[in-house]
């Protein structure tokens, strides 16, 4: 069996470390630099050569720097001859490019997964990727983790679960995501009639299905961005008689008002994992962070001994 060797880049390093920790094994040492006119340096500081190597990079914000240095990363691999590179991307950046919904606009989610692909990656290991057609965007095979289990968990532990709630899709796009929900925890189902006007503006009009008055309203999505949708969502279950207002999501890229619009939002928690690292100024009361270290890493030791990554899923 090859030897299994995990890099970090810099976007979060201690998942990478968590990660490590539960498969018992040391984080391999990497040197990344940035010289004064803003170029990336790296240099894989152990052998490599004949190796299982695998490369733990979110390519969260700072988006280009952190995708610049996975690339990098890669690239320096592969001219130290390892014998197999998986990119394990916790959060995939511009995924939400993923088709022309108007002329003249780039497919970028594909074009990421070219550069990914061409720097030399073998395989990719992602979690909830915002569309699930961005899987077949790579020429390479993609192992597609699911945080569902690690954020079920959460909420069965606090008893927030059958007749107690209501699962609710932010929007008719993740209604399959609140129904694979609903089957773990129970209660009922409802989706808010939400209507983009355009990239930054969103109206939430009316709620389908619930009951909601009298409930605890569990609201699942893939992402937090702005947290302005959620934000809606709240106040519309809020005023329909939801007794509070949970929010659940993989990715808490929580940038620009979010955390404004989180505190102001009848919520009562925001649980994410740590996809993303959380910034000093984004750790407020209502948000929690779950772990997702252990599913990575079973996930890790699947692809280094060839096994059945979906079998963690009981698939």
């Amino acid at each position: 069996m090859r030897e299994l060797k995990i890099f970090s880049g810099s976007a979060n390093r201690p998942l990478a470390e968590a990660i490590c920790e539960s498969l018992n094994i040391e984080l391999s040492r990497i040197v990344l630099n940035t010289f004064p006119d803003g170029e990336i340096y790296c240099k894989v500081d152990e052998d490599v050569r004949g190796r299982d190597v695998f490369l733990i990079q979110p390519t969260c914000p700072p988006v280009n720097f952190h995708l610049m240095q996975l690339l990098i990363m890669i690239d320096s691999c592969t001219r130290a001859s390892a014998a197999r590179i998986t990119t394990v991307i916790p959060y995939f950046g511009y995924a939400r490019q993923d088709r022309k919904d108007e002329g003249r606009v780039p497919i970028t989610a594909k074009l990421v997964a070219n550069l990914i692909t061409r720097a030399g990656a073998d395989r990719v290991l992602a979690m909830d990727l915002h569309a699930a057609q961005i899987q077949g965007f790579f020429d390479v095979p993609v192992d597609h983790l699911y945080a569902a289990p690690v954020l079920n968990d959460y909420f069965l532990k606090r008893n927030l679960v059958g007749d107690n709630i209501v699962v609710v899709s932010p929007d008719e796009g993740s209604i399959k995501r609140a129904s694979g929900h609903m089957k773990r925890l129970g209660g009922s189902l409802a989706i808010v009639d939400k209507r983009r006007n355009n990239a930054l503006e969103v109206k939430h009009e009316h709620i389908i299905g619930g009951p909601i008055r009298g409930r605890a309203a569990l609201i699942f999505d893939d992402m937090i961005s702005t947290a302005g949708s959620i934000r809606g969502a709240a106040e519309l279950l809020h005023e329909a008689g939801a007794i509070e207002v949970h929010v659940a999501a993989t990715h808490g890229v929580l940038c620009g008002p979010a955390i404004k619009n989180i505190q102001a939002a009848p919520i009562a928690s925001v649980v994410i994992t740590d996809s993303i690292p959380l910034a000093e100024q984004q750790q407020i009361p209502e948000i929690k962070v779950q772990s997702v270290a252990h599913l990575l890493a079973e996930a890790i030791k699947r692809i280094h001994h060839d096994q059945s990554v979906s079998a963690i899923f009981g698939r």
